[in-house]
């Protein structure tokens, strides 16, 4: 398990460069520039900030010193938050994204299983098609649609919960439901498809021919194999949460990784929109291996050559 960990971590550097060549040449050919503003700046201002932060070279040099100061572990400055660097950036906002993130695949997790599990054991029921019916319309309604209704209606509304800001435990809520919901919705109906297909294998049936417990037979067996089409599908989960946070910390006013990158974006911060494209490239590589590991662990025919 060790060399298949290591070999796809190698593997993973060739993404990388992919990731980072192609974000940096389409936010360079965007546009707009990061000095850009309502009021011109002076020509020799301008030459001065372009010659200080580089921008006056050659678009290939940009690259290959950019190429550089990454393997260096240097992300550089930002352009827009300019008595920071990209990293201190990212350091700032990264406790708050995960607490978020990390919040809302917990639930995603917990509650689609449940969900997915009760759907099955009462296959064709009514109870069994109200969950697919929620499910399939939580998979269809991404969440930059799901946080402005929660907003609108619980938090304008309603007035039962704040609408932004962080810090207290009401902040925590409607971000968290914003972000969980679709994933929810794809986890009950993974979980499902795959529960039932456990209960009419052959291990089930000799379970429950030896005389085990249903419960028993459930909570041992059948679970355990189920879920491994969950554990594949948490690479990509954590993808959708992670691209899901960019707008809905922006929509809910969270100092996350998230807002930084849209601000960065609207504001030509070559360096921090950049730096959260690596850091977030990065991080889906490494879920995705976690899940793969996590695989090999609960299913013991599989074997890592």
């Amino acid at each position: 398990m060790v060399r298949y960990a290591v070999h796809r971590l190698l593997v993973a550097i060739p993404t990388l460069v992919v990731i980072v060549t192609i974000a940096f040449f389409l936010i360079r050919i965007a546009p707009g520039g990061p000095f850009d503003l309502e009021r011109p700046l002076h020509p020799k201002v301008m030459e001065h900030l372009e010659r200080i932060y580089q921008l006056d070279r050659p678009l290939h040099e940009q690259y290959l010193s950019y190429l550089r100061n990454l393997l260096a572990g240097d992300l550089g400055p930002s352009f827009y938050f300019r008595d920071f660097t990209v990293s201190e950036l990212i350091l700032s906002g990264l406790p708050i994204s995960v607490q978020v993130g990390a919040s809302a695949l917990l639930l995603a997790l917990g509650l689609g299983g449940l969900l997915g599990v009760a759907a099955a054991l009462r296959q064709n029921t009514r109870s069994d098609y109200a969950v697919m019916t929620v499910a399939t319309l939580g998979v269809t309604v991404p969440n930059f649609v799901v946080a402005p209704v929660l907003t609108l209606i619980i938090g304008l509304q309603l007035q039962l919960l704040p609408v932004g800001g962080w810090g207290k435990p009401g902040n925590y809520v409607l971000p968290i439901i914003a972000l969980c919901l679709p994933q929810i919705a794809a986890i009950a109906r993974l979980t499902r498809a795959s529960m039932i297909e456990v209960l009419s294998s052959n291990f089930v049936r000799t379970a429950r021919a030896k005389g085990l417990r249903e419960s028993v037979t459930i909570t041992r067996h059948a679970i355990r194999a189920a879920i491994l089409p969950v554990v594949s599908y948490m690479g990509p989960a954590v993808a959708n949460i992670i691209t899901g946070s960019v707008v809905v910390e922006q929509i809910f006013s969270i100092p996350g990784i998230g807002r930084y990158f849209v601000q960065g974006s609207l504001n030509r911060d070559y360096t921090l929109v950049m730096g959260v494209t690596v850091f977030y490239g990065a991080l889906i590589i490494l879920c995705n291996l976690i899940a793969d590991l996590l695989y090999g662990v609960l299913d013991p025919k599989v074997r890592y050559d």
